[in-house]
C-alpha cells in the first residue's frame, strides 16, 4: 500500500522551531569554525588557497542563488498551498514532477559548467592572470560544480521537511559538509601530489552525503517519489514563475559577493582569503540567527496569507524582527570590535600570519555593520515570497545589486590609486551599503502595500535595546587589548581572555536588558 503524507498536526511555536535550527545551525558553525582552522592552519593563504576559494565559491553561489535563494522561496509557498488545499494524491504529483524537472535541469547545468570550468573562472575570477591559479582553479571547478546538484536537491527535501514541521533534519545536514571537509584536509590531503585537491572531493562527497541522509527522511512522509518531467505541470510552472525573478530578490547579498570576488581577484594575492575568512565569520550569526528564523517563518507566512489571517501575518512578522535585532545589534558590536582578537584566536595558527588576521579584521569590520540588515532582508524577503510576490524583491534586487557596483567602484579605485593598504576594504563597505539600502527599500514596499509596518509595541521594544547595547560596547572596548598582545599570547591565553571578553560583555548586555524591562515571554510570538 502506497504510504500517504503525515498529517500536519499542530505546528510547533515559532521559539521552539527557531530554537531547534539555530541549536543544528549553532553545531554546523563551530564544526565550521573547526574546518577553516584545520584549512587555514594546513594550507595558509596563498595562490592554491585562492584557486579552491574560487573554485569553491562558483557552485557554492549557485547554491546559495538558486537552491536556497529562489528555488527555496519560491517552491515552499506552493507547497504549502497544495498541502492546505489539494488532495495527498495532487500533492504527491507535484513533489514528484517538482524532483524530476528539477533534477534535469540541474544536470544539463551541471553538465555544462564542468564542461565549461575555464570559462566560468575566466568569468569569475579574471584577475587570475597567472597560469597556476587559472589552471588549478579550472581543473577544481570541474571536481566542486557537482555539489550544485546535489545541494539543490536538498534544498527541495529540506523544504519539503520544513513545510511539515520537520526542522531538525534540514538543520543538522549542512553538519555533514564541514566534517567531509575537516576529514579531506587532515586525512587526503597529505596524501595527494596537490594536496589542496583534496578538499575540491571533500565538496564533492559531502554534496552526494548530505543527499543521501535526508531522502530517509522523505520517504518516512510518503514523498519520496519517482521523478517525472514535465515542463507543462501548473505546479511547476508557478514554481519557475516565481523562481525566475526571485533569484535576484532573495539573493542579492550572494551575488554583491561575487562581485567582491572578481574585483578582489585583481588586487594582491591573498585578497580571496582574507575576504573569505571575514565571511565565514559573518556567516555564523546570519546563519545561526537570521536564517534560522527565515526558515521558520517561511511556511507560517505561507500558511497564514492562504488563510487570509492578515493580523498573523504581521503579528509574525513584528516576532521575527524584534528576535533577530536583539541577537543581530549586540553581535554587529561584538564582531566590529572584537574582529582582530577573533581572528587571532581562531586562525592565527601555521601558516596563517600576523598580517593575515589585521587584514581580514579589515574586512571584518566593515562587513559586521550590515550584519543587521543582512539578517533584516532574510526576514523581510519572504513577507513577499509567501504572498507569492516576486517581482517587487527582482526590482528591488536589482537597484541593490547596482548599487553595490556603484560602490565598489566608487571606493576601491580611488584607494587602489592612492596606494591605499587595504583596498578590500571598500568592498566589505559597499556590500554594507547595498544591504542597508534593500532593508529600506523592502521595508518600505511592504508598508506601502499594507501588508507589515512595525508595531508602536515592537518599536519600543527595540528602544529598550539602546542602554544594554551601549553598555556592551564600553565594556568591549575597556576589556579588549592591542592587535600586537593578541598576537603575542599562545592559543590558551587568547582563547580564555577572548571567552572571557565575550562572557563579560554578553552577560552586561543581558543584565542591562533586564533592568530596561525586557523579559523572555517578549520573544514568544503571540498567536
Amino acid at each position: 500500500m502506497e504510504q500517504q503524507p503525515a498529517p500536519t498536526g499542530k505546528s510547533p511555536g515559532l521559539l521552539r522551531s527557531g530554537a531547534i535550527v539555530s541549536a543544528f545551525t549553532l553545531l554546523s558553525r563551530v564544526l565550521g569554525f573547526v574546518r577553516d582552522q584545520v584549512f587555514g592552519i594546513t594550507f595558509g593563504v596563498g595562490p592554491h588557497t585562492d584557486a579552491f576559494l574560487a573554485a569553491f565559491k562558483i557552485p557554492n553561489f549557485l547554491r546559495r542563488l538558486f537552491a536556497e535563494g529562489a528555488f527555496a522561496q519560491a517552491f515552499v509557498p506552493v507547497f504549502t498551498e497544495y498541502k492546505e488545499t489539494r488532495s495527498p494524491e495532487e500533492l504527491k504529483d507535484l513533489s514528484s514532477h517538482v524532483a524530476g524537472t528539477l533534477s534535469a535541469v540541474l544536470l544539463a547545468v551541471t553538465l555544462v559548467g564542468m564542461m565549461g570550468s575555464s570559462w566560468l573562472i575566466l568569468l569569475f575570477a579574471p584577475g587570475f592572470t597567472d597560469s597556476a591559479r587559472f589552471d588549478l582553479a579550472s581543473g577544481m571547478l570541474t571536481i566542486t560544480f557537482p555539489y550544485l546538484f546535489f545541494i539543490a536537491l536538498v534544498a527541495y527535501a529540506g523544504g519539503i521537511l520544513n513545510s511539515y514541521g520537520h526542522f531538525a533534519i534540514p538543520a543538522a545536514t549542512p553538519v555533514i559538509l564541514n566534517l567531509c571537509l575537516i576529514v579531506a584536509a587532515l586525512v587526503v590531503a597529505p596524501q595527494l601530489d596537490i594536496p589542496i585537491k583534496a578538499m575540491a572531493w571533500g565538496v564533492f562527497f559531502a554534496g552526494l552525503a548530505q543527499l543521501l541522509f535526508q531522502l530517509p527522511h522523505l520517504k518516512k512522509l510518503g514523498l519520496l517519489q519517482r521523478p517525472r518531467w514535465d515542463w507543462h505541470h501548473p505546479g511547476v510552472r508557478k514554481i519557475l514563475r516565481l523562481m525566475l525573478p526571485g533569484i535576484f530578490g532573495s539573493s542579492v547579498a550572494q551575488i554583491n559577493l561575487l562581485l567582491d570576488t572578481i574585483i578582489a581577484s585583481f588586487l594582491a594575492t591573498g585578497t580571496l582569503g582574507w575576504m573569505y575568512f571575514a565571511d565565514r565569520l559573518l556567516e555564523f550569526p546570519l546563519g545561526l540567527f537570521g536564517i534560522a528564523i527565515a526558515t521558520v517563518i517561511l511556511p507560517r507566512l505561507s500558511r497564514e496569507h492562504a488563510q487570509a489571517r492578515g493580523q498573523d501575518f504581521r503579528q509574525t512578522m513584528d516576532w521575527a524582527i524584534r528576535v533577530a535585532l536583539l541577537v543581530a545589534l549586540p553581535a554587529m558590536l561584538g564582531l566590529m570590535l572584537l574582529a582582530r582578537p577573533i581572528l587571532s584566536t581562531l586562525f592565527e595558527y601555521g601558516a596563517f600570519t600576523a598580517h593575515d588576521s589585521a587584514m581580514s579584521a579589515v574586512a571584518l569590520t566593515a562587513y559586521a555593520a550590515g550584519l543587521p540588515a543582512f539578517i533584516l532582508i532574510k526576514i523581510l524577503a519572504p513577507g513577499y515570497f509567501a504572498r507569492q510576490d516576486t517581482k517587487t524583491p527582482v526590482r528591488i534586487g536589482i537597484i541593490a545589486m547596482a548599487s553595490n557596483m556603484g560602490f565598489n567602484l566608487a571606493l576601491v579605485i580611488p584607494m587602489v590609486i592612492a596606494g591605499f593598504a587595504t583596498p578590500h576594504l571598500g568592498l566589505a563597505i559597499a556590500t554594507t551599503l547595498s544591504g542597508w539600502q534593500q532593508v529600506f527599500l523592502l521595508y518600505r514596499g511592504l508598508r506601502r502595500e499594507g501588508v507589515y509596518q512595525l508595531s508602536s509595541d515592537a518599536r519600543r521594544w527595540l528602544l529598550k535595546t539602546l542602554p544594554a547595547l551601549i553598555t556592551m560596547g564600553g565594556m568591549l572596548i575597556y576589556l579588549n587589548a592591542s592587535a600586537q598582545t593578541w598576537s603575542e599570547w599562545d592559543a590558551f591565553d587568547r582563547v580564555w581572555r577572548l571567552c572571557s571578553i565575550i562572557a563579560a560583555s554578553a552577560g552586561t548586555y543581558m543584565v542591562v536588558l533586564f533592568l530596561a524591562g525586557v523579559r523572555s515571554q517578549d520573544l514568544r510570538a503571540t498567536h
